[in-house]
């Protein structure tokens, strides 16, 4: 039986649009593992205008993650743009000719949807019609998203329906993606897609 929101096709790849090299870089690991690090030199090392998409709601902000958005924000280089509290991704996608559209965390953006009493199969078609555009339209997107479900299946329904979400989203992702790398302790391994 296949996940929820997951189905065989074949991969789309995607091309060079103008002068602008399209693709869409799907970085996945574990918390802590360096994922959101490996994703900023992936953008600063494309030489492209890159829009950041913080996808924490920031009014449900405490103080431990007021503090881990700050260093976050340190690391990231001044001329970046930056967009929070945005997590219409479609319209992101719109928007973003001739920049790279970096996104972290794919994984918070899922969680954000979830909270606002939507569905994981609506949440999916969602994240779904991104990608399409993204691929149709010919965009530089790199994805940071969580690998969840390395430990135990959760004692609850929430965490079981998010676990599961996420895994779907993620394979979703990888379908698309013209590069997949995982993260284990800063070092990047390569799943799909060349060097």
């Amino acid at each position: 039986m296949e996940p929820t929101g997951y189905r065989r096709g074949k991969e789309v790849p995607f091309t060079k649009v103008g002068a602008v090299s399209s693709f869409l870089h799907f970085v996945l690991g574990g918390s802590r593992s360096g994922k959101s690090r490996h994703a900023e030199a992936l953008a600063v090392a494309s030489g492209m205008s890159v829009c950041f998409v913080a996808t924490y709601a920031t009014e449900m902000i405490d103080e431990e993650m007021r503090g881990r958005i700050a260093q976050h924000r340190s690391r990231r280089p001044s001329h970046w743009s930056t967009r929070e509290n945005r997590f219409d991704l479609q319209n992101q996608v719109l928007e973003s000719e001739n920049t790279l559209l970096l996104v972290d965390s794919v994984t918070l953006w899922l969680s954000y949807h979830l909270m606002q009493r939507r569905t994981p199969e609506t949440i999916l078609a969602d994240l779904e019609k991104s990608l399409q555009i993204a691929r149709e339209l010919g965009r530089a997107v790199i994805l940071v998203s969580d690998e969840v479900g390395m430990g135990l299946v959760p004692l609850t329904q929430e965490g079981r329906i998010f676990c599961d979400l996420c895994g779907s989203a993620n394979q979703l992702m990888t379908r698309y993606a013209t590069k997949v790398e995982i993260i284990v302790a800063g070092l990047p391994w390569i799943l799909k897609g060349g060097p």
